[in-house]
């Protein structure tokens, strides 16, 4: 991977772990996304319509199709994660999921785009792995889910594992989605996160008019938040494509995830969450893991 291209996942890393401590701090359900989806309409409508303006109008049926894809999958992925961030920490369900997620994103890219990492990447995928495990809590994490006495402590540590690991599963889905969408198709990253999301939008306005007393409440509560969201995870997400373009996305996906590092020192300063000495003994590991990948 070029260092042009980890400056860009870098940068996009940090962005991305800002967004989800709002999204944690505010607390949100689907109201919420939808909240996030309107405001990247508004706020990013200049961008994507200059950009779409001689593009979209040749786009076929494949081309769409993957758009759909991709934002049903985002979909599916806000809400998961939102509900992980209301039943457990974001130092136990963000882990786990930017853990699971790169993982299955690189064996995914192997077997769809034939991107086979050398025996120093294959290092540097275990070192980034094992420092998200150790960020997570490492050993520490395992007591509270089976030996810590307090059940109700327990229980939200299993939950945050459980949605952890499905948030991952659907960050898998569709950064294979978007990767073969712009590295493949060559859809540009602007169009492919701009456009999903507005595709999205449909499959939520059902449950706002069921609960729109519901949806003003939360507008009035959680819109600053949400203007935060949608103004920097555009800009994140499309800074990884753009890298994805410009390195395999085996390497891309699990290096992205030093946002890991961000989000779980970010949370255990801001939001009260403990075991900061794990999260700063997986730095370094992380950290070498990620050069490997940038070498190999």
């Amino acid at each position: 991977m070029s260092w042009f291209a980890l400056a860009l996942v870098l940068v996009a890393a940090l962005l991305h772990a800002a967004w989800n401590v709002a999204a944690k701090k505010a607390g949100g359900n689907h109201h919420f996304v939808l909240m996030g989806a309107l405001l990247i309409v508004v706020i990013w409508a200049p961008l994507g319509v200059w950009v779409a303006w001689d593009v979209v109008p040749a786009w076929g049926l494949f081309e769409w199709g993957l758009i759909i894809a991709s934002g049903i999958t985002h979909l599916v992925y806000f809400n998961v994660l939102l509900k992980g961030y209301r039943e457990s920490d974001l130092t136990v369900v963000y882990p786990v999921a930017r853990g699971t997620g790169p993982l299955l994103s690189s064996v995914g890219a192997m077997l769809l785009l034939s991107e086979w990492p050398s025996a120093i990447g294959l290092m540097g995928l275990a070192g980034i792995v094992g420092g998200i495990w150790l960020i997570a809590g490492g050993p520490a994490l395992w007591h509270k889910a089976h030996e810590v006495q307090d059940p109700v402590q327990r229980a939200r540590v299993r939950a945050g594992l459980g949605w952890g690991a499905l948030t991952g599963v659907l960050i898998a889905g569709y950064t294979l989605i978007d990767g073969y969408a712009v590295k493949v198709v060559l859809i540009s990253p602007i169009l492919v996160d701009y456009f999903g999301n507005l595709a999205r939008i449909p499959f939520m306005l059902p449950s706002y008019w069921r609960d729109r007393a519901g949806f003003r409440e939360a507008w009035r509560s959680q819109w600053p938040y949400a203007l935060v969201m949608a103004t920097i995870s555009p800009l994140a997400y499309v800074l990884v494509l753009y890298a994805a373009q410009h390195a395999p996305l085996s390497h891309v996906a699990p290096a992205r995830e030093v946002s890991m590092l961000f989000a779980a020192l970010i949370g255990g300063r801001l939001l009260g969450e403990a075991d900061r000495g794990w999260r700063l003994a997986g730095a370094g590991l992380m950290a070498a893991g990620v050069i490997a990948l940038a070498a190999g």
